[in-house]
C-alpha cells in the first residue's frame, strides 16, 4: 500500500503524539534507553518556538517535560522530530533544537536545582519509504581526522531514531499500543494486510476506552491510504466501516494491480518482440513477443509488490527479476508476504535467476 504523505500527513503524526498516552507508549515500546525514574503518567507539553537572547528563532515538532520520581524540581524534556525524509544534517538540528531550548528555559527561569540545565532525549520518528540513511552522530559531519587534539573542543550531538519501515510485521506484532498500530498499518503491503491490522486496531480501542478519541485519526490514516487505489473514494467516518470497506475491496484492488502490471509487461514485450520479429521474422517475433509479455508481466507486478514491501530497490535486484523465469518467478511470489528482506525473498534461486 501507497503510504500517506505530504503536509496532511506530518498534522496526523502530530495529533497522534499530542495525546501523553501515546507518547508513553512510543517510549516504551521503541525507545531502548534507561531513561531511570522518569514519571510518563506525568508529562506535559512545552512550547515548541524556540527563541534565542540573540533572537534566533527556531521551532520544533514537539516537546515533553517529563517529571522525575522522588525530586520535585527535576525533569527530562523528550524532543520529538517528525521526518518523511531522511536529512544527512539531522544531528546538527538536534544540536540547534537542545542550545535554543536551553536558553529558552534560562530566560523563563525553568531550570533544576542550582541553575542546571534539564537533560534532553532527542528522538526522531521517521515514515520514508527508503531507509534512514543519515548519521544520528554529529561527530561524521565534522571535517577532522581521527586522533585530531581539536575534537574535544568540538560539540556533539546525537539522537535516537525510530524508522518505522524498518520493523517487520513480527517485531510490530508483539509490541503493544497505537504506535505499533499506526506503523504496521503504513507498513502494510497489500490490502489485505490492512484488513487484518485494521481488526487489531478496532480491537485495541475496544480494551482502551481512554482512547476514543483517537479513533478518528486511524479513519483519516486509512482513508489517505486508499485514496491512490480508489481516488474519488469516499471513507465513511467511522472505523468499523472503513475496515468492512477494505474487506470488499481488497480483493478488487489486487486484481486490478495484477492486470495493470500484466498488461504493462505483455506491451513491453510485444514491442521487443516484433522488434526481433523484423531480423527473425515477424510470427516468431510474435509468439516471443508474447512469451516474454507474460514474463514480464508478472515480473513488473513482483516488483510492485517488493516495493510497497521493502521501499526502493537496488538495481540487482530489479535486474535479477526481470532475467528470471516464469517458475521463479511464482516461488518469490509466494514468498513476497512473508520474506523480512530481499535475501529472504529470492532464497536459493537467487543464482539460478542470474
Amino acid at each position: 500500500m501507497a503510504k500517506a504523505a505530504g503536509r496532511d500527513h506530518n498534522a496526523l503524526y502530530h495529533r497522534l503524539f499530542s495525546h501523553p498516552g501515546v507518547v508513553a507508549q512510543l517510549l516504551r515500546g521503541f525507545v531502548d534507553i534507561d531513561i531511570g525514574d522518569a514519571d510518563l503518567s506525568g508529562m506535559e507539553r512545552l512550547n515548541t518556538k524556540f527563541h534565542a537572547v540573540t533572537g534566533q528563532r527556531r521551532e520544533g515538532d514537539m516537546i515533553w517535560r517529563i517529571p522525575r520520581l522522588g525530586d520535585d524540581d527535576a525533569y527530562l524534556v523528550l524532543l520529538l522530530e517528525f521526518q518523511s525524509t531522511s536529512d544527512q544534517y539531522m544531528a546538527l538540528r538536534v544540536l540547534t533544537y537542545a542550545g535554543l531550548l536551553w536558553q529558552q528555559l534560562i530566560s523563563e527561569q525553568r531550570l533544576m536545582t542550582h541553575g542546571r540545565l534539564p537533560p534532553i532525549l532527542p528522538v526522531v520518528v521517521y515514515n520514508g519509504d527508503a531507509r534512514w540513511r543519515a548519521p544520528k552522530l554529529l561527530r561524521p559531519l565534522v571535517g577532522l581526522p581521527e586522533g585530531s587534539a581539536l575534537w574535544p573542543w568540538q560539540p556533539d550531538a546525537r539522537y535516537h531514531l525510530i524508522d518505522a519501515g524498518a520493523f517487520s510485521e513480527a517485531e510490530l506484532e508483539g509490541l503493544d499500543g497505537l504506535p505499533a498500530l499506526w506503523f504496521r498499518l503504513e507498513n502494510a503491503d497489500d490490502p489485505g494486510r490492512v484488513v487484518a491490522v485494521a481488526d487489531a486496531v478496532l480491537a485495541w480501542f475496544a480494551s482502551h476506552p481512554g482512547f476514543a478519541s483517537l479513533r478518528t485519526l486511524f479513519v483519516e490514516l486509512l482513508g489517505a491510504t486508499m485514496a491512490p487505489l480508489d481516488p474519488g473514494i469516499r471513507v465513511p467516518a467511522d472505523l468499523l466501516e472503513v475496515r468492512n470497506m477494505l474487506a470488499t475491496r481488497a480483493e478488487k484492488w489486487i486484481e486490478k494491480w495484477k492486470q495493470e502490471g500484466l498488461q504493462k509487461g505483455r506491451e513491453e514485450g510485444l514491442e521487443q518482440g516484433l522488434e526481433e520479429g523484423l531480423e527473425r521474422g515477424l510470427q516468431t517475433g510474435l509468439e516471443r513477443g508474447l512469451e516474454q509479455g507474460h514474463r514480464r508481466g508478472e515480473a513488473t507486478f513482483l516488483l510492485r509488490q517488493m516495493e510497497r514491501r521493502f521501499g526502493t530497490l537496488p538495481s540487482s535486484a530489479v535486474e535479477r527479476v526481470f532475467a528470471a523465469d516464469t517458475t521463479i518467478l511464482e516461488a518469490w511470489g509466494m514468498r513476497i508476504f512473508d520474506a523480512q528482506g530481499l535475501d529472504d525473498l529470492f532464497g536459493d534461486e537467487s543464482a539460478q535467476s542470474a
